[in-house]
């Protein structure tokens, strides 16, 4: 089911993203990838709408597993993205520390 979220004025497949692309996403990136998390923009503050829809957190040891694993793949993950949104995605590499 693709709907229209009229906030971010783009079309989201959230169905296909979970079920289709996250899968391929993580068959793609092999074991380099130790996790991946989902989650989806529900209410931003003051009660506006979310200034993501969706983030998906790829979790890897090290910079050179990630890009061990997503250099070569990277073509094909973007050909993916035009399936389940019109949106462009935004990436952003960070470093967990607890």
């Amino acid at each position: 089911m693709r709907i229209g979220l009229m906030g971010w004025g783009c079309v989201f497949d959230l169905d296909y993203y979970v079920s289709k692309h996250i899968p391929m996403v993580q068959e793609a990136l092999g074991d380099n990838l130790k996790k991946i998390d989902v989650d989806f923009g529900l209410v931003g503050e003051g009660n506006t709408d979310p200034v993501f829809v969706a983030m998906a957190h790829l979790h890897f040891e090290s910079m050179d597993s990630f890009w061990q694993s997503c250099g070569p793949q990277a073509r094909r993950i973007q050909a993916d993205i035009p399936i389940y949104t019109d949106s462009q995605p935004i990436m952003q590499v960070s470093e967990i520390r607890r």
